[in-house]
């Protein structure tokens, strides 16, 4: 018996009958040998956290485009937390934390430059519509390294189902994220508009810290607890309905003080919209300028899709660069 197979002996012995389990998987698009270290999820782990999309996040905006701050959050100091959180949730619950780790680490790989105000601009100007979840899944089927990564089933349907639409992950490891995510960026939002002065502790709404805690950790801890408490033993991930609406009054506060166009923390989104939008009018008109994204095996590609793979592929600073390159003079210099 190799490491790979302890392992999942381990985990039909120790986790919850309601975890998925490694050696469960329902596999991936193209078969593969089996590692004889690592399971299926461990390896789909190892193979987000060393794609190129992975480490694009650390130049892409969370909330504060462009930050001077050290200490500012970015995409990819927000996948951590979401991590972080996620893993915590699941072992509590006695759930496949490799699964967990690997949907977290992978749920923003297609996440545009500019944050959600990137998100926006390309779903403005793109005919079929923008989606990050779905962009995140198509990196991890398709477009990384110009392949995909060929990750499980299970991950790829975690990675897509971790935002608040309809759909709902079929693993209870995948729901965790859509939490974990929620939880994560409403508590470091909060920290990071606090940081730099757009709202005071003072003016957090004291219906939600009455319950939720009045300090960064308190929150946090207040909201995994909830969601283990309510969800152990159940073959679900829930809250309850107090805490659940303590956070949404968070959330709101979030949308009327620091998200929204009138706040300080988000003077320049109407630049950075700018700058996609003619960054994918320029390239729906020259698609013979985009480099790479031509040869993917996708039989629905088209030109919009092109375009919308290089653009949200693009960090914050290169879309800077290539939006100056296109589209700002340079000095005449006959040296």
């Amino acid at each position: 018996m190799n490491i790979r197979q302890r392992t999942e002996e381990l985990e039909k012995q120790f986790l919850s009958e309601y975890a998925c389990l490694s050696s469960m998987s329902r596999g991936r698009q193209n078969k593969i040998e089996p590692c004889d270290i690592r399971t299926e999820f461990q390896r789909d782990r190892d193979r987000i956290i060393h794609s190129k999309a992975f480490r694009r996040l650390k130049h892409k905006t969370q909330v504060f485009i462009a930050p001077e701050g050290d200490h500012y959050r970015t995409r990819l100091t927000h996948t951590l937390e979401v991590a972080q959180i996620a893993r915590t949730i699941a072992r509590a619950l006695r759930l496949n934390e490799d699964l967990t780790e690997a949907v977290a680490l992978g749920h923003d790989l297609g996440h545009t430059p500019f944050g959600h105000a990137g998100e926006r601009a390309l779903r403005e100007v793109c005919r079929t519509g923008f989606n990050h979840n779905e962009q995140s899944l198509r990196v991890v089927r398709l477009l990384e390294g110009g392949k995909g990564l060929n990750l499980t089933e299970e991950v790829c349907d975690g990675i897509l189902c971790h935002t608040w639409d309809k759909r709902e992950a079929y693993t209870l490891e995948g729901r965790i994220i859509k939490y974990a995510d929620k939880i994560a960026y409403i508590n470091h939002d909060i920290d990071d508009a606090l940081r730099g002065g757009v709202i005071k502790e003072s003016d957090i709404p004291y219906e939600a810290a009455s319950i939720l805690g009045k300090s960064h950790s308190d929150r946090i801890d207040t909201l995994i607890r909830d969601i283990i408490k309510e969800s152990i033993g159940k073959n679900d991930i829930v809250m309850s309905k107090s805490v659940f609406n303590a956070m949404d009054v968070l959330h709101e506060y979030l949308f009327a003080n620091v998200y929204n166009r009138g706040s300080s923390a988000k003077r320049e989104e109407g630049k950075a919209e700018d700058v996609v939008k003619e960054l994918y009018r320029y390239y729906y008109s020259h698609p013979d300028k985009i480099d790479g994204f031509r040869e993917i095996n996708d039989e629905n590609f088209t030109i919009e899709k092109q375009v919308t793979d290089y653009i949200a592929s693009m960090t914050d600073r290169y879309a800077v660069h290539i939006y100056s390159e296109l589209f700002i003079p340079k000095s005449w210099n006959r040296y």
